[in-house]
């Protein structure tokens, strides 16, 4: 079994260690966002050893019912085995994912912005059905998903939104879903009933722990405050507590929402600002890296990732993996796991 050699136990132990004593900190609290992002990474790491310890004890369990077998010298003791034997390779088989998230940011919390292309209202619509996808998957996942920011399209669907996912790995499993998406379908908006290609970009970008220093000079941002607001024009509530903050020398753009209090929007939407801002400086210095949120492509035909067909046939298919299914029900409603492991262990190859 040398995949357990590869686990670096005394290195995750003194990482939660490290966590937990910062954790304790008094004024943990002083700052709501940092609490935040600090504890879901102790929980990541956390969790992994658990894993870990909940596998030795599967395999010792194994072993010490494959002796008894050997023992009873029957048939029916060694057939016993066989679902243990496939429970347990399962089990390895999940864990095994995490080997291929070892980045700086991978076990951390994640921001993600969906974002209509070319299609129109059928490309606003398809939007929408991703968000719903993402946040099926995060609800399933156990992820804490909060919508900061929706700018609905006037026909259906939305122009774009920005959500912000916090959980053990958020990072590291959907920074897979960074690219562009291709739908495949009659439209509903079509009163001629014709086949529509739309297109939606997912961009995500690691949520940057507050102890890593991000410069951010006051005079350069310009904070408006509006009514948050739904389709239709139907408020949420009716003071000015949705915040937009916007960042004159970058022209980046964060806004968020989904608080109740004026405070505590301008508190997230500087976290999603802070991001961005430093996803920019790091391209800058070098040149063009995409490891935390893929190249960047125009939201159109021939640069997609991923194709979600309808009709004429049912299939959704990843480009990067070859992975494909016919289950698009089950895929657009969160069953996202297959897909996310096989991009996985392709990213894991190709460092090889």
């Amino acid at each position: 079994m040398t995949w357990l050699i590869a686990f670096d136990v005394p290195g995750v132990g003194e990482k939660v260690a490290k966590l937990e004593k910062k954790a304790a900190a008094p004024d943990l609290w002083d700052n709501p966002e940092a609490a935040r992002s600090l504890l879901s990474r102790l929980n990541a790491e956390k969790q992994t050893l658990e894993r870990f310890t909940e596998i030795e004890k599967a395999l010792g369990d194994i072993i010490a019912m494959r002796e008894l077998a050997g023992e009873a010298g029957g048939d029916d003791f060694f057939a016993e085995l066989v679902p243990e034997l496939g429970a347990f390779e399962k089990r390895v088989d999940d864990f095994s994912l995490l080997t291929y998230l070892s980045g700086e940011f991978d076990a951390g919390d994640a921001i993600m912005e969906i974002k209509s292309g070319a299609g129109g209202a059928d490309a606003a619509d398809f939007a929408e059905m991703l968000l719903r996808m993402y946040t099926r998957w995060t609800e399933v996942a156990g992820y804490d998903c909060t919508i900061a920011d929706v700018e609905y399209f006037e026909e259906a669907g939305v122009r774009q939104a920005t959500a912000v996912v916090e959980g053990p790995y958020a990072y590291g499993y959907l920074s897979c879903e960074t690219g562009v998406h291709r739908l495949v379908r009659i439209s509903p908006f079509d009163q001629t009933s014709k086949r529509h290609t739309s297109f939606v970009q997912v961009t995500v970008w690691p949520k940057v722990p507050d102890e890593i220093e991000v410069v951010i000079d006051e005079k350069d941002l310009r904070v408006d405050t509006f009514r948050a607001g739904g389709p239709g024009g139907q408020h949420v509530n009716v003071t000015d507590s949705a915040v937009r903050i916007t960042h004159t020398p970058t022209g980046i753009v964060a806004t968020c929402q989904a608080e109740r209090s004026q405070h505590l929007n301008r508190a997230r939407a500087m976290t999603i600002l802070r991001s961005r801002l430093y996803e920019l400086e790091r391209e800058k210095q070098r040149e063009r890296i995409e490891k935390l949120k893929g190249e960047k492509k125009e939201i159109a035909w021939g640069n997609q990732i991923r194709s979600y067909v309808l009709h004429p046939y049912r299939k959704v298919k990843d480009h990067r993996t070859d992975y494909e299914t016919s289950n698009v029900e089950a895929v657009l409603g969160g069953a996202l796991e297959e897909l996310i492991a096989a991009e996985l262990k392709r990213r894991g190859a190709k460092r090889r």
